[in-house]
């Protein structure tokens, strides 16, 4: 026999200002089951959750119901008080009478019928509640951080001072990412490769961190705490472990092309290293254009090679690593300049990305600092920067803001003058966003102090004339249309997910917007966290991001990964879905709806072994209690443990009632 113990709270005012609330205690007190009905002032307190203690312990309850607030935020509460006093947590529930209530009313005889209706639902729901136990899933002490930019390296770095051991997963030749090509940052003007390098040596030396570039993730399987990681070593043709990066092999190939880390302003062997710091400091062939490899002459590298690590035979390598956490930090690209037909892109050499501009100015860059223009080498004078290529723009291109386009296009004005004592830096803008510590002065430091000319506006046509590069656009502060000759245009193009995310996204089992940009569980209370538990996100996987920002993340994300497998054993709630074996069809309905891929088929088969049918199971570890498969299941033979069809008719049949 039920034996219901039920606790309203006031909530301070927040409730009882529209919410009779001892009016409410006691109507529910006569409700056929409830032994006992109070009210409390702060039922969330330490003294209100003795309250439900005792009374569990006193009145023999079998069932409790708290009137309060949401779930959302002490359901945890008051089930571990419930377990405290030795009740199964799982036969608590929470009526919300706060933000389902007492704050969409301000009649208070409404507002108190709705609490008391509310109220009696949840009775009869718990009257039919069943005992539930959490699911215990044992947890591999490995984490997997796929991207290697400064995100990454960071997110590594902290899992592995954790004591975590850390698998560094990069798509590309060496760590470093974005921030390996850029000069200076904002809003300090420190050196890139001065600040970056110290930490891509430092997770490189670490015991713990395993570092494997040009891998990308081939497949994923299982789920948190126990995620099975099929990691494909593409072919470099270059035994890394023999190697000693001596660079013989790099000064005597005959074979030039244009380097991507120089974004095409200088060029590269077909054995290279993208660049002097580059970790590891270890070349690869080029497949596409390598002699020997394409036309079967040359192989002069293998020859002269001390170590004979070079062979042409090499082929890619799939590995198997056991996971229990993955970060996701894969980062961004520019948005390809082809689409930029009204910017002269690509029809003038002179029109250039701000990538690109990085590069020129660079100490380390194809013209090592010496600032010139590609077209002919000269010194450029005049410098026209526009922002907002490709952001902000619904109608043809993104509709979001790069976030941090105003930042770097200030600073390279600060560069250029830098290189260019009496040169003049012209800047269109649609409106200045300096949205972090220290940004806004840096943008004015660049207008008061190096005499940055900030035009208000759009560029509507760039074109070559003789020399120059005539630039036309309007200015909107004093209505008028502006015309600049310059040397030197510099595109702020927007920021996009990169190449492959979509279907990297698709393998993890997690979201992605409209652009690519991957989606967390909740911007604001879980921004590091995908949908799909176990898996992190940080930095540029998420939106555009300054560097502040993207080391921040990742020290977040590491956080919860450590978080997660600091326990032998990861314990998570009861309520998932349940499959009736005997009624299921194998149909797959529920299989096709799962966000979480957490339902697969299973074979029933008879004593000799032959198979009979198929039915879906459930991974518990996986399943999030959504409830997604269970109306979409023709027979009626998967439930959500905890809202189950019987739980949920007695609370339809209880308001029914009140019709």
């Amino acid at each position: 026999m039920a034996r219901i113990g039920v606790f309203v709270c006031w909530c301070g005012s927040n409730i009882a200002e529209t919410v009779d609330v001892a009016k409410a205690a006691e109507v529910i007190a006569k409700i056929p089951g409830v032994v006992l009905s109070v009210d409390y002032k702060y039922m969330c307190s330490d003294p209100g959750q003795e309250i439900v203690k005792q009374a569990i312990k006193e009145h023999n309850l079998t069932g409790v119901v708290v009137a309060s607030c949401s779930p959302r935020m002490h359901e945890k509460t008051f089930r571990k008080a419930a377990a405290d006093a030795g009740m199964n947590p799982y036969m608590l529930e929470m009526a919300n009478i706060r933000e389902q209530c007492s704050w969409v009313h301000d009649n208070k005889k409404d507002g108190t019928q709705k609490s008391i209706d509310l109220i009696r639902m949840m009775v009869e729901k718990v009257k039919r509640n069943k005992p539930l136990q959490n699911i215990k899933i044992p947890v591999t002490r490995k984490a997997l951080v796929i991207g290697g930019g400064v995100t990454g390296i960071q997110a590594a770095l902290d899992i592995a001072a954790g004591g975590v051991p850390v698998i560094l997963l990069e798509k590309d030749m060496s760590i470093g990412g974005h921030m390996s090509k850029l000069d200076e940052t904002f809003p300090t003007l420190d050196c890139s490769q001065c600040i970056l390098t110290p930490k891509m040596v430092e997770v490189a030396q670490n015991p713990l961190v395993t570092i494997m570039t040009y891998s990308e993730l081939e497949k994923l399987e299982g789920f948190i705490g126990n995620f099975k990681a099929t990691i494909r070593k593409k072919a470099r043709y270059v035994d890394i472990d023999k190697c000693t990066g001596c660079g013989t092999c790099w000064q005597k190939c005959p074979v030039k092309v244009p380097s991507e880390f120089e974004q095409g302003l200088g060029v590269r062997k077909a054995i290279y290293i993208p660049f002097p710091q580059a970790v590891p400091s270890r070349p690869r062939i080029d497949a596409e254009n390598c002699l020997k490899l394409k036309e079967g002459r040359c192989g002069i590298c293998a020859k002269i090679c001390p170590t004979q690590c070079i062979s042409y035979e090499d082929k890619d390598v799939l590995i198997e690593e056991e996971i229990g956490a993955i970060v996701v930090a894969t980062g961004y690209q520019l948005m390809p300049t082809s689409a930029f037909g009204e910017y002269g892109y690509g029809k003038y050499k002179d029109v250039v990305t701000s990538l690109q501009f990085e590069r020129m100015v660079c100490a380390s860059g194809p013209t090592l600092g010496d600032f010139q223009r590609p077209s002919d080498g000269k010194k450029p004078k005049t410098v026209v920067f526009v922002k907002c290529v490709g952001s902000r723009d619904p109608a043809h291109y993104y509709s979001y803001c790069s976030k941090i386009c105003c930042m770097y296009t200030a600073k390279q004005t600060m560069l250029f003058r830098h290189k260019v004592h009496d040169g003049n830096a012209y800047v269109f803008y649609i409106d200045i966003r300096s949205n972090g510590k220290n940004y806004e002065e840096f943008v004015r430091r660049a207008q008061e102090e190096d005499g940055a000319q900030y035009i208000r506006g759009r560029v509507s046509a760039v074109y070559q004339d003789g020399e120059d590069l005539v630039v036309e656009g309007a200015d909107t502060l004093t209505n008028s249309q502006v015309k600049i000759r310059a040397d030197l245009v510099v595109l702020a193009t927007a920021m996009e997910p990169p190449k492959g995310i979509k279907e990297l996204a698709q393998k993890l089992g997690i979201g992605y917007d409209q652009f690519g940009w991957l989606t967390e569980a909740h911007p604001k209370l879980r921004p590091v966290e995908s949908a799909t538990a176990g898996i992190f996100l940080a930095g540029c996987a998420l939106s555009p991001r300054d560097i502040p920002d993207s080391v921040s993340e990742a020290s977040g994300a590491a956080a919860k990964v450590l978080g997660l497998v600091s326990k032998d054993e990861l314990e998570k709630e009861g309520v998932v879905a349940k499959v009736r074996e005997f009624s299921c069809t194998g149909c797959q309905n529920c299989i096709r709806v799962c966000p979480y891929t957490a339902i697969s088929l299973k074979d029933i088969r008879d004593r000799a072994g032959n198979l009979i049918r198929q039915v879906a199971e459930v991974n518990p570890g996986l399943c999030t209690g959504c409830g997604t498969c269970t109306p979409s299941c023709p027979s009626r033979s998967i439930d959500l443990q905890g809202f189950t069809d019987d739980e949920l008719y007695a609370e339809i049949n209880a308001m029914a009632e009140l019709i």
